[in-house]
């Protein structure tokens, strides 16, 4: 049998017997159907055959080979480390965790809510700060991202972000990238030199440690800056902070870095879980997913997102980030390393390191060679007049790597791989022995506080236990291993245990983002033939896979777009069009790319209104910069009119950018780089195969046609390079074998079959629902393309009976609620995605059916909607099982709903949580062992 086979769920016979249900003899009919002409492409994909797995396994290996893994001493805020086994193979490489969805249904999220609460709180501590959110797309991001929430909050009126020279240089680029388009100014300050603080600025950035591994005293800094109203981050090394003064202590307002030490893999630069923390009062400006206590039903805490989570989908232009994503997968490993370790474990992590650096430096002073800082954590700069260069090839030529920071200075950075062979390899290097081993010495700056004195800190450190913690959360979790998630715009379909085998390789795993070229030659081979082929399939000419999210990807591409105009002269246009339709983040990329937002309204049909449409460009053709549509459309549906969309567009000199989040719904049937895009961005973790990882990590690769291809992001330390969106060359490198690997061995004809497989199973369940909830939208030959939307509205209107009752009571028939309220409130988008076979698609149909008769029970007033199976879900086992029930329906109706299998039954773990109380009494860390005694 085929990959493709097995990848899709549905067989020839089930496929045969779902096309009969919707009248059409054939899958090719279906389509024929359902696209239309003006951008249906009838030509083959310029890929490889489909290999087997075994084939694919192999030819990565080959590909692996070409890597070297060497010892990195680079720094640069990347570091070895060292993933336990028990969150090795019980995280990262558990379908459990990796399968999940964004927690927006936290009934059944508790697991994942509860690690990143440990996140959270693991940070908090660490900073010295109040609140952290659930984690960031990688340091420089996270720094890009306090820069502009000090703007927001700052009492000054300055344009001025003044930034340490001592700053990562990967962070300098997209802070760079991230200021111009808003019309911030940086100012590079040298804190060694005698460089003044300007009079006026909004913000101050500190690296603690810096870059070259100097420990400061900020306190003076932070007084001054907040003597003129600015805001002043942190950008703190979380191991560090273990033996180091907290920047919360010290007076910072905001904190960010990455939680990449703490047992997470170097990757190639990513996945990371970056941070972000603030100080009291700051918390409501906090971009990103921030998780929080409240209580359900029964008054038990309980867990849920907080706030602004999905700020985009509510503020849309206005919104203060385009953020909507984390990087949840490594999160929790981060957050159950520092479980695993505790705080003791941490603190002796932090020594080791800490000594290895104070060794290297006092060998390298006894030997004649002049250190830079007294003061350092784990990173030591020597000062080598014109050796420079012999010293990081003396290291290299013994398998370790350093950092070359000029003609005359050398870095090298000590993390929990170090050995003293490592440290005595890199003291040859310069030519001097090893002195007697220095003292443990008292580390600059010392740290007084306590920190993770929460019992789960202090707990889980033997394996057994460990173990066990884990398997409690994920058990408390719904995610793709236990039952379909049939989310709408998600695209949640098989992540194939042969597609994520290669990810923990050490020749993939690794690897540093910086490591000389010569030993990443494999990666830059997968990194090239996986953009061409995304660009084949696209029909574009150019893709950039450094984009770590589907948000960065669209700034990247708006990016673009801006430099094009600009570099033609016509920077006046600014002004970017936007159908009322679209994702949220579509609104707050173009802001942040400096663009002006003009909605274009959608007719009765869901479709871009084409009279609206008209007259916005003719009232904007002078300034028009770029128009944002997704295709198919938000409302799931291929719209005849987007080749005219284009053309328009294009007449008056704008630029089109197609929103790749439905992606699934065209590949190897439609090419958007050939019906008149300009620009996309992919959904790696949608239509590609690279698991949510329970929201996050994501890649959001930029497909440019020809002319746009000089504007595409570069490698952040390479001058003259256009802007960095992602701290990392690459983004999210260490994922991409997992898109390589499903292309390879899908090929040309199994994406195509993927594709009209995925826009069958979605025109079956609508087919099949339709008598029962009305299918808000349908396009050619009254059909949907990969999803559908419910219409829920008549039902509330006539009932009571709300969207958010029937997702609830999805959950006690075993499923994931599909999306809710989106992109029309009190609907549900389902997208059922090709990997679910018949029996799945069937289930979930009649579960539908089942809740429709449960419905029209409450609308008969057998039951009361304010007590009813829908309005009381989900049940709990502790809820059915009370001594006491006086519902006006059974113990069996509530817990054994129709077709719900008795042996497999999935309980969640809460009641319906109470999302208004916990954003009224915010708590943002782990509650107290008394808030469960109850």
């Amino acid at each position: 049998m085929t990959f493709a086979a097995r990848h899709i769920g549905p067989d020839p016979d089930e496929q045969t017997h779902m096309l009969k249900t919707i009248g059409y003899p054939s899958l090719d009919a279906l389509m024929d159907a359902a696209i239309p002409e003006v951008i249906r492409w009838h030509g083959e994909l310029d890929l490889p055959p489909a290999a087997s797995e075994e084939e694919t396994i192999a030819e990565l290996r080959s590909i692996a080979a070409k890597n070297t893994v060497a010892t990195p001493m680079i720094g640069l805020g990347y570091h070895g480390t060292f993933t336990p086994a028990v969150i090795k193979r019980n995280v990262l490489e558990n379908p459990a965790w990796y399968t999940a969805y964004t927690p927006y249904q936290p009934e059944i999220s508790q697991g994942r809510l509860e690690a990143l609460l440990n996140f959270q709180t693991m940070v908090t501590d660490l900073t010295g700060l109040t609140t952290a959110n659930a984690s960031m797309l990688d340091e420089g991001t996270a720094v890009a991202e306090a820069m502009t929430l000090a703007r927001r909050a700052s009492k000054s009126k300055s344009s001025v972000y003044v930034v340490d020279a001592d700053t990562l240089p990967q962070t300098l680029a997209v802070l760079r990238t991230r200021a111009e388009p808003l019309g911030i100014t940086l100012e590079l300050v040298d804190l060694d030199g005698d460089s003044p603080l300007p009079a006026e600025y909004f913000g101050l950035h500190l690296q603690y440690p810096g870059v070259s591994g100097a420990v400061r005293d900020h306190s003076a800094l932070i007084s001054a800056a907040h003597s003129v109203g600015a805001l002043v981050t942190v950008a703190a090394d979380l191991l560090a902070l273990t033996l180091l003064r907290a920047p919360g202590e010290i007076g910072a307002d905001i904190a960010a870095g990455t939680t990449q030490r703490f047992g997470v893999p170097l990757g190639f630069g990513g996945p990371h879980a970056g941070y972000l923390a603030v100080r009291a009062g700051l918390e409501r400006s906090l971009p990103g997913r921030l998780v929080g206590v409240s209580k359900d039903a029964d008054g038990a805490p309980a867990y849920r997102l907080a706030l602004q989570t999905r700020e985009q989908h509510i503020r849309r232009e206005k919104a203060t980030s385009n953020i909507c994503t984390a990087q949840v997968l490594l999160a929790v490993m981060a957050s159950m390393y520092a479980v695993y370790h505790g705080p003791d474990g941490l603190r002796r992590i932090a020594k080791r390191v800490h000594d290895h650096a104070l060794t290297l430096a006092g060998s390298l002073a006894a030997g004649g060679v002049e250190v830079a800082h007294d003061a350092f954590f784990d990173t030591v700069t020597a000062v080598v007049p014109g050796r420079a260069f012999e010293i990081v090839e003396a290291a290299a030529a013994s398998g370790i790597d350093l950092r070359l920071v000029s003609s005359d200075r050398v870095s090298i950075s000590c993390d929990e791989t170090t050995t003293p062979s490592h440290i005595a390899g890199v003291l040859s290097a310069f030519g001097v022995p090893v002195s007697a081993p220095a003292a443990c010495g008292a580390v600059p700056l010392g740290r007084t506080s306590t920190y993770l004195t929460h019992p789960v800190f202090n707990t889980h450190h033997s394996e057994t236990s460990m173990l066990r913690y884990l398997r409690k959360l994920s058990d408390r979790d719904y995610a793709l291993d236990r039952g379909m998630i049939p989310l709408g715009s998600c695209t949640m379909k098989l992540n194939a245990t042969t597609e994520m085998e290669a990810v923990t390789w050490p020749a993939f795993a690794d690897i540093h983002p910086y490591a000389p070229a010569s030993q990443t030659v494999g990666y830059e081979h997968l990194v090239s033939q996986l953009e061409t082929w995304l660009a084949e399939i696209t029909g574009y000419d150019a893709v950039s896979v450094q984009p770590n999210a589907g948000s960065q990807g669209e700034l990247a591409g708006l990016l673009a777009i801006r430099g094009y105009h600009r570099s033609r002269g016509e920077a006046h246009r600014d002004v970017c069009l936007i159908p009322s339709s679209a994702h949220g983040t579509n609104a707050a990329s173009a802001v942040m790319a400096g663009m002006r937002v003009v909605v274009v309204a959608c007719d009765d049909l869901g479709n871009v209104d084409m009279s609206d449409l008209s007259l916005k460009i003719e009232t904007h053709a002078a300034s028009l910069a770029a128009i944002m549509v997704t295709y198919p459309s938000t409302h799931g549906v291929y719209e005849t009119s987007i080749a005219d969309l284009c053309a328009q567009v294009h007449e008056a000199g704008g630029q089109v950018y197609v929103d790749g989040a439905n992606l699934n719904a065209l590949v190897g049937y439609s090419r958007p780089g050939k019906f008149g895009a300009d620009v996309s961005h992919l959904n790696l973790h949608k239509t590609f195969c690279i698991p949510h990882g329970g929201g996050g990590p994501g890649v959001g690769p930029v497909a440019v046609r020809a002319h746009l291809s000089a504007f595409l992001p570069g490698n952040p330390l390479l001058p003259g390079e256009h802007h960095a969106v992602s701290a990392a060359p690459h983004g999210s490198a260490g994922i991409l074998p997992i898109s390589w690997a499903y292309l390879r061995m899908m090929g040309p004809d199994g994406l195509a079959a993927a594709t009209g497989a995925a826009v069958l199973a979605a025109n079956y369940v609508a087919s099949r629902l339709r008598e029962h909830y009305p299918v808000l939208y349908a396009g050619n030959n009254g059909l949907v393309a990969h999803e559908c939307i419910l219409d829920l509205r008549p039902i509330t209107k006539a009932t009571g009976v709300s969207v958010d009752d029937v997702a609830k009571r999805l959950i006690d028939y075993g499923f994931h609620a599909p999306t809710m309220s989106f992109p029309v409130a009190g609907t549900l988008m389902v997208e059922p995605t090709e990997s679910e076979d018949l029996a799945e698609l069937d289930r979930f149909v009649e579960a539908m059916i089942a809740i429709k008769a449960e419905i029209d029970q409450v609308a008969a007033g057998v039951w009361p909607v304010a007590d009813s199976p829908l309005s009381n879900a989900p049940h709990t086992a502790s809820s059915v099982t009370a001594d006491e029930w006086d519902h006006p329906y059974s113990r069996s109706l509530a817990a054994y709903p129709a077709g719900v299998d008795r042996t497999a039954k999935y309980w969640p773990p809460v009641r319906r949580i109470d999302g208004a109380y916990g954003d009224r009494n915010l708590v943002c860390s782990c509650p107290s062992p008394e808030a469960f005694e109850d």
